[in-house]
């Protein structure tokens, strides 16, 4: 599901596995693509996170900025990281306050059972600052291709 609603990308500033911390604010001036998943290592999540890592270079030679985002530590992003071959920086948002602020901690159903979670979510930031595509509920296959295209169309 795509909304094309723009709004103003709300700030963060979260760390990274790389040992950075990323602002939002210091990438002005050119495009930022978040996506958020649920969790590391888990079969969705590899996948998407690999997608974004296979097309990295496309979105570099736009100069588009890709961020991975989810709750886990990074301990846990690193451990995923070298796992699986990843490029894409992974950002930790353990109190979730990023999540809150994108409206991605939702309540979520698996198994007859109720929990809050993460909803699988990206975000296309102009240089502007402002969110100018958000895809919501995202469905892996083809995602990270259809992100990139509207990342070209900017």
């Amino acid at each position: 599901m795509t909304d094309d609603t723009q709004f103003p990308a709300p700030g963060f500033t979260l760390p990274s596995d790389d040992g950075n911390d990323i602002s939002l604010s210091a990438l002005r001036g050119a495009p930022v693509v978040l996506f958020f998943y649920p969790r590391d290592n888990t079969p969705g999540c590899t996948n998407e996170a690999k997608d974004f890592s296979r097309l990295l270079g496309e979105f570099a030679a736009l100069g588009v900025t890709v961020l991975g985002v989810s709750k886990d530590s990074l301990a846990s992003h690193a451990k995923f990281r070298e796992k699986q071959a990843l490029t894409v920086p992974l950002l930790s948002d353990e109190h979730g306050s990023a999540c809150e602020d994108f409206g991605v901690w939702k309540e979520k159903k698996m198994y007859g059972k109720t929990f809050m979670g993460i909803e699988r979510s990206t975000f296309l930031i102009d240089g502007e600052g402002q969110v100018v595509r958000a895809w919501r509920k995202v469905k892996v296959p083809g995602h990270a291709e259809e992100v990139l295209a509207a990342a070209k169309a900017l």
